[in-house]
This record gives structure tokens, C-alpha cells and sequence, in this order.
């Protein structure tokens, strides 16, 4: 898989403030990365410093060469950093002409993109009319018009009501099916769970984590407790110690049960012959994983 962009030892400071340090990451073809971590974290410095709107340390590489080194550089990278930035009185298909006049993009280019992302009915609304989703997919269409590899959006899913969405996430795995790279920063873990195919993990400028969604999962099962109610609890609890795990009683029957998931503690009550009234283990998510390495972070520093 092709690595379009590379971003090395990114690092800001304001004053004696430390913002973000030794930043770096990765964006492949065909995946989409989620840039993850709390409102503060980094994500949007981050992102500015790639595309060269903010000094910094480091350096960043699109398809090998640094962004000012190519002279059309928004047929390399489209990014949607936020609102449409027109004149509210603008209609939709009228600035998006103008911005592909600027980056010479065709109008046809244009009446494309605005049915590729939904908008060919919204084509004369004015940029004031706009609902938050409509404004984000014309942003989305104006950040596509030099038909770029690499898309980037920072915070996209801010607001978005369920369909939107929906509509986004999709409308991103097709960017990246189609073999572009697709870097998407959110706070919006929930959200970034069934989108990214990867992830970077940003807390307090640092990353303290880049893995593969299954990977992500993986480790979040293997912290996960499992809550099991049974008759014999101290017979559980040699059985579960012999096989790794660790047995926490509760009040009553009740217990928790670490390092091992619910299939093993189901089998291993099985052969030991102890009944169990009640066996429930939530599914991993990404949110136990970002909580488990920020946690570990806090730790360190």
C-alpha cells in the first residue's frame, strides 16, 4: 500500500507553551486515518503545520515532495478545515466556480462534484441557506475539484445530525475504496470507530499511539472486564487463575473477571462444572483503547 504523505517530528511552541512535539505520522492509499484525541489535544495544529498554514518544526512530504514544491498543490491535497469560506450571499454553484477558476478546474468539474456529493438540486441556494451538512459537503466538493489523492478534514462530523453522518461516512470510505488517502480528525470516537481503517492517537501534543482499527479492538477486548454471577465463586477463581485470568468477587454471586473473554470463561466453567447464572462482556470499542493509552500518558508525565 502506497504512502502518500509524511509527516516528521512535527512540533509548535507559543511562548514557553508547548503545543505539539515531535508529531508524526503516515497517510496510505486506500485507507482512511483517524486523527483522534480531545478538543486541545493538537489535531487542528497538527493538520495546519502539515499544509503549511502555521510555522512549526518538521516537515511534511506529500507524494515525496514538500507542499510548496508543487505548483498546483490542490491537485495533491484538498482539505476541509472548517466552514464555506464565501460570501454568504454566494450560490452554491456560482462559488465553486470561482474557486475552480482559481485552481483551473472546469465548471463541468464543478456540476460533477455537486452530484457526487448531493448538492445538484442545492446548486442555487444561497451559502447563507445552507444547512451545517450541506455546507460541509460543499466543502467537501471544493476540497475535491483538482481531483486530489490525499483529503484531509479536520473535525468534519462536528454538529452533523444522524443522516449527515451517515452520508459523510460513507461519502469517505468511497474516497478511500477509490485509492486516496483519507485523514479525518475527530473527538467523536463512536463516530471514528466505523469509519477509520487506521488510527493516530494525540494527547496533550504527543502521539502516544498509531494502529490498525483491528489491532485497536483487539487490545481494548484483552483490558475489557467480563461480569459473571455464579453459585461457586472461589471454585471460579482457581479455575480462571489457572488459565490467566484474575477473578474480582462483588456483592453476592456477582464478580469480574480480567484476561480472559467471555468464551474462555464460558468453556473453562463448562469443564469445571460450575454453573454460571449470568456471563456479559460489552463489545470492545475505541473509546476503551483512548482511554487506556491516555490514561497510560497521564501516567508517564
Amino acid at each position: 500500500m502506497d504512502t502518500l504523505v509524511e509527516a516528521h517530528g512535527l512540533g509548535r511552541s507559543v511562548g514557553s507553551k508547548r503545543i505539539l512535539n515531535d508529531v508524526s505520522l503516515a497517510l496510505r492509499a486506500g485507507e482512511v486515518t483517524g486523527f483522534v484525541g480531545a478538543n486541545g489535544a493538537g489535531k487542528t495544529t497538527t493538520i495546519q503545520l502539515m499544509l503549511g498554514l502555521q510555522r512549526g518544526e518538521g516537515r511534511t512530504l506529500f507524494l515525496g515532495r514538500p507542499l510548496l514544491e508543487w505548483g498546483a498543490p490542490g491537485t495533491v491535497v484538498g482539505a476541509v478545515l472548517g466552514g464555506v469560506a464565501g460570501h454568504p450571499s454566494h450560490r452554491v454553484r456560482a462559488h465553486l466556480r470561482m474557486v475552480a477558476a482559481g485552481s483551473a478546474a472546469s465548471d463541468a468539474r464543478v456540476d460533477e462534484l455537486l452530484e457526487t456529493v448531493g448538492l445538484g438540486s442545492a446548486a442555487t441556494l444561497r451559502l447563507s441557506e445552507l444547512s451545517l451538512g450541506m455546507a460541509q459537503r460543499v466543502g467537501i466538493a471544493q476540497a475535491l475539484l483538482g481531483d486530489p489523492p490525499v483529503l484531509i478534514l479536520d473535525e468534519p462530523a462536528n454538529g452533523l445530525d444522524p443522516h449527515s453522518l451517515h452520508w459523510l461516512r460513507t461519502f469517505l470510505r468511497t474516497q478511500a475504496a477509490q485509492g486516496r488517502a483519507v485523514l479525518v480528525s475527530s473527538h467523536l470516537l463512536g463516530e471514528m470507530e466505523q469509519l477509520a481503517d487506521r488510527v493516530v492517537v494525540l494527547t496533550r501534543g504527543r502521539v502516544v499511539a498509531t494502529a490498525t482499527m483491528q489491532e485497536v479492538l483487539d487490545h481494548a477486548a484483552s483490558r475489557r472486564a467480563a461480569t459473571v454471577q455464579a453459585p461457586d465463586l472461589q471454585a471460579l477463581a482457581r479455575v480462571i487463575a489457572e488459565h490467566g485470568g484474575h477473578l474480582e468477587p462483588l456483592a453476592g454471586q456477582d464478580a469480574t473477571v480480567t484476561g480472559l473473554d467471555r468464551i474462555q470463561i464460558g468453556e473453562l466453567a463448562l469443564k469445571a462444572g460450575i454453573p454460571l447464572y449470568w456471563l456479559h462482556e460489552e463489545k470492545p470499542s475505541l473509546e476503551d483503547f483512548y482511554l487506556s493509552v491516555a490514561e497510560e500518558e497521564f501516567k508517564i508525565s
